[in-house]
């Protein structure tokens, strides 16, 4: 790992985080995956959400991690830490505080959410990251469901037979009424676009599963 992201994530150093943006690209992006899970140790911890100062650490990481994953045009290589790092995202609270307010992991997965979900016309990428995308629809945080339902809608049109295996809980969350909480239907409307897309490769899923 480059010596600078192991000062900031092995200190915590938030006074040299931004240091992180004068580097090249290409001089740190051998460095994200190993950069990524030590973020995950970091935001695993039992303090963590509490913890100003490693919540403002991860924040300028992530962002810089991101960055260069898009600049370089590396997801693919770094897509399975990347998507273990929003995979912990799970196991902790995502139900925003008072109006509005996200809980520290719910920023992190909205943050990480883009960088893997733009790539929905890469195969290889959404086979790691649909079967954890699909699971935020559950967790009762508006915004993240509406801009996951977003990706998937992308991803159902381009490469549906991604989304096959995971209609019933796609439709799942539907029938539970969970949009009725979030948005007066605005995710409920989404979430119909994306089982549209794939409710008839349901039917043929015999056929798609041959094929592959």
């Amino acid at each position: 790992m480059h010596q600078l992201f192991r000062l900031v994530l092995g200190q915590k150093d938030l006074s040299r985080a931004g240091d992180l943006f004068s580097l090249d690209d290409s001089e740190i992006e051998d460095s994200l995956t190993e950069a990524l899970e030590q973020i995950k140790i970091i935001s695993s911890s039992s303090d963590y959400q509490t913890n100003n100062n490693d919540q403002a650490v991860v924040e300028i990481c992530i962002t810089r991690i991101t960055t260069a994953i898009r600049e370089t045009e590396s997801i693919e290589k770094h897509a399975k830490a990347l998507v273990g790092l929003w995979d912990s995202c799970l196991e902790h609270n995502l139900r925003p505080f008072g109006k509005d307010e996200d809980t520290p992991h719910a920023k992190i997965a909205s943050d990480i959410m883009s960088c893997i979900l733009q790539n929905y016309n890469r195969p290889p990428v959404m086979a790691l990251a649909i079967p954890i995308a699909v699971k935020f629809l559950h967790r009762g945080n508006k915004e993240l469901c509406r801009n996951m339902s977003n990706y998937l809608s992308l991803a159902a049109i381009t490469k549906a037979d991604l989304l096959a295996d995971h209609t019933e809980v796609i439709v799942k969350s539907i029938l539970q009424g969970m949009v009725q909480k979030l948005s007066l239907g605005t995710c409920f409307r989404r979430h119909l676009k994306v089982f549209s897309s794939i409710c008839g490769l349901w039917e043929e899923r015999p056929r798609v599963l041959e094929a592959s």
